[in-house]
């Protein structure tokens, strides 16, 4: 085992070359995520495998496969990664007021068009020189972004937890109806298996809890358009006599627009449970504490606010 002295001889900059090249497996998206150049990751990797007596990655097509060492190493390496960065960030302090950290978060399409604009207003007046860099995610997609690092925190529905992650309920939702047309009353069971409907989905996923529950009463309905993102949909319904079942803190966010009015889905859906979670690294760090804790106070309330999808684009740092 490496003595402290011997310590001397490593590099954290290198150790997180080499944590980033476990999880990306290629040169130029390890550069990318790094903000440096592929020289500088490729004599990276030269004096990693000088210091490990290894050549801990062998290139296979465009992938860079870790060898049996390799693999040991991280599997070491990561929690220790983690320590460090824990100890450092003990040894700051946090003042929201003048701060200029950058906050790498992961939020869900939902959240980041129906509750993100009200979170940024208080950030704003509490921190008016943090950056915040929003990673678009969804529930299948956050655990590995937490697990590698490139968001701290995220908030979605929640299916899994990378290891020593945290999490804490925010709200749980009810699904509600949303339509734009002009008739009157709310829609019956009937009319609303009749109408055409349209579904978010990032994944292109066009079957959701509705069919899955219209099919234990024998009933059907018929999904005519599937989008990746929620802001598309005031435009898209505009007008129509398209139906969308979307969370009620967005149909609140949306009501009002293009015509759009909310009401009661005419079948029993289940809720669904927001959840917000981070990396347990960063449990401790005052910054992500002071954060999480806005977003537990703000996110944690009653329904969004009517909001325009543009407020977003000039004030967020997106990735």
């Amino acid at each position: 085992m490496m003595n402290r002295n011997e310590l001397r001889r490593a590099d954290i900059n290198l150790l997180v070359v080499f944590e980033s090249m476990m999880h990306e497996r290629n040169v130029s998206r390890v550069g990318e995520k790094l903000f440096l150049g592929q020289p500088t990751i490729s004599a990276a990797l030269g004096r990693l495998r000088h210091l490990f007596g290894d050549p801990l990655f062998i290139r296979t097509g465009r992938v860079m496969e870790p060898t049996a060492r390799a693999q040991e190493i991280f599997s070491n390496l990561t929690p220790a990664l983690d320590g460090i960065a824990a100890a450092l960030s003990r040894c700051e302090a946090f003042n929201p007021a003048t701060s200029e950290a950058t906050f790498h978060v992961g939020l869900s399409d939902d959240v980041e068009y129906a509750l993100l604009p009200g979170l940024l207003r208080r950030l704003r007046i509490e921190a008016p020189n943090i950056t915040l860099v929003v990673r678009r995610t969804d529930q299948w997609q956050l655990p590995q972004l937490l697990a590698s690092g490139e968001v701290s925190l995220g908030i979605s529905p929640t299916l899994q937890l990378p290891a020593n992650a945290r999490c804490k309920g925010l709200l749980s939702s009810r699904p509600m109806l949303l339509r734009a047309d002009s008739q009157p009353g709310e829609l019956n069971l009937e009319e609303f298996c009749n109408r055409p409907h349209a579904v978010v989905s990032s994944m292109g996923n066009v079957a959701e809890d509705a069919d899955r529950a219209l099919g234990a009463i024998g009933r059907r309905r018929k999904v005519v358009l599937a989008v990746p993102q929620f802001s598309a949909l005031p435009m898209l319904m505009a007008g129509s006599d398209l139906v969308a079942i979307v969370p009620d803190y967005v149909a609140h966010a949306m009501a009002g627009q293009a015509g759009l009015r909310a009401e009661e889905v005419p079948v029993a859906l289940p809720q669904q449970a927001l959840s917000m979670v981070w990396r347990g690294a960063t449990h401790d760090d005052a910054g992500e504490h002071w954060l999480r804790s806005r977003c537990s106070a703000l996110l944690g309330k009653s329904h969004a606010e009517p909001v325009s999808p543009t407020l977003l684009r000039p004030v967020l740092a997106a990735a």
